[in-house]
Parts: structure tokens; sequence; C-alpha cells
């Protein structure tokens, strides 16, 4: 069919490998832009959906959880599934102690106290699920900007991924915590059983439903 003004692709480039899907990620991508045609993308894959999309529907059980541009929709998420759903993520269980303006007070269940920014709680006494990406954690005191909240953690693994390092921590009970950090020549790697602070800016941390 020629010059259509909607095409629909679903999951297109599930069969091929990596390299190639890669590839023609960009392809599709550039071709929908040049040509102006609306294209509708359907893909499981998260990394997929973020690289192609100018915007993004996260589904569940057939309704919109959220519609957004790829960067909102990762950095600002509006609910736990969407968290959840797009990229990885960590999350800790607590209740909403203190609201104030952009700012509210959780206390953890492992008894811990943070600050993080309330996005769909409204409340004192209220459960929350907080979120923070892994990217935005930092366990180097230098990089650690005026602000920033700080945890004790213990290493449990860290796992060498090429461009990035990738590290499970024990946080606030939860041993699934994960730490991403570029592979920088200056780059500190953590060892299992090192104890160590980190800390991350607490706009950077939502709190979610429960």
């Amino acid at each position: 069919m020629f010059e259509p003004e909607l095409v629909l692709m679903d999951e297109p480039l599930g069969a091929l490998d990596k390299q190639l899907r890669e590839t023609l990620q960009f392809e599709i991508t550039r071709l929908a832009h040049n040509l102006g045609i609306t294209t509708v993308y359907v893909t499981h894959d998260q990394t997929e959906a973020l690289t192609m999309s100018d915007r993004v529907a996260v589904f569940d059980d057939g309704r919109i959880q959220q519609l957004a541009p790829p960067d909102v929709l990762y950095e600002q998420p509006q609910n736990s599934f969407v968290a959840q759903f797009i990229g990885e993520n960590n999350t800790m269980d607590g209740v909403v102690q203190e609201i104030k303006g952009d700012t509210c007070i959780v206390k953890l269940d492992g008894g811990e106290v943070i600050d993080a920014k309330p996005v769909n709680v409204s409340k004192p006494g209220e459960r929350t699920r907080v979120s923070i990406r892994p990217e935005r954690v930092e366990f180097n005191k230098d990089r650690l900007k005026p602000g920033a909240h700080t945890l004790k953690a213990e290493v449990m693994e860290f796992i060498y991924m090429g461009d990035i390092f990738r590290t499970r921590l024990r946080v606030a009970g939860n041993d699934e915590f994960i730490v991403k950090t570029r592979n920088a020549p200056d780059q500190v790697r953590l060892r299992p059983g090192q104890q160590i602070d980190i800390g991350w800016l607490p706009q950077d941390c939502r709190a979610l439903d429960a």
C-alpha cells in the first residue's frame, strides 16, 4: 500500500539477533520520521519502546496506565506498575509520616527514614512503595550533591557488563537493590561483603502507590 496514513507494527524484530535488531530500530525510526508516517509499534521490549518512540503507552489489563514521551515515562512514572514495568527499578515499602509541599518523609519497613517526592500519596499513615532508578544512586561521596539522602548498604554481588557496572546491594532489608555505574577510568569496582554508604537526591526518589 502506497503512502499509508498509519502503519501498525506488531513486534516485527522479535526473531532477530541483538545487533541486527538494534540497527533496525534506528532505521525504522529514521524512516518513520523522514517519511512523516504515524507508526503504532507494539513491543514487550522496554528498551525498544524507549529507543523508538515519541510517545509510549503502557497497558495493564487493557487499561492505559500512562501515556507520555519516553523520558517522562522513565523518569516520572505515575504509579508502581509503570515504574516497575519500564526499565530496572529499586523499590522499598514503607509508611508516609509527613508531607510538606513536594517532599514527603517515609519510614521504611526496616525502620530507616528517607525523603521522597510524593506522587500518588496524599496523607500521613498511607502505605507507599518508593521508587529509585539504579543509575540515580551514588556511592562515591565526592559525587553526592548537597541534599542527597544516604543509607547504609552491603555489597552482595558485582557484575561487569562492559559499558556499565551492575552492583547488587542489601539496603534496608532489600537484597535486590541495584546500582548501575558507568565504566569510567576513575570508577570504583565494589567487592562482595564491602560496607558502603549510598545516596540520592530526594526528587529522584518517588513515593508511589503501595
